[in-house]
């Protein structure tokens, strides 16, 4: 996200956190539900951990999208134009 609009980069990170925080409340609602169908069913092996650790994964690799990453910086793009070989 290394935009030159300040406003536009602090809007995009806003509506990503806002659709992480909207990811993360599904993943509960769904959790739960999965836990009270197996709970209804007779309670045998645990199944829903299956569904839950995958919607985990998919959650936490927004989440590291989200937080985990820091923005491409001037000095990146400088160090990346050093290193690469021109063409002559």
């Amino acid at each position: 996200m290394a935009d030159d609009d300040p406003r536009a980069d602090a809007i995009g990170r806003l509506k990503h956190r806002q659709s992480f925080q909207q990811n993360a409340l599904i993943f509960a609602g769904v959790a739960v539900l999965l836990v009270v169908i197996w709970a209804i069913s007779g309670a045998g092996y645990f199944w829903p951990v299956f569904p839950i650790v995958g919607l985990a994964i998919a959650l936490g690799a927004q989440a590291f999208q989200l937080y985990g990453q820091r923005p491409i910086s001037e000095d990146d793009i400088q160090r990346e134009m050093r290193r690469r070989p021109t063409d002559a």
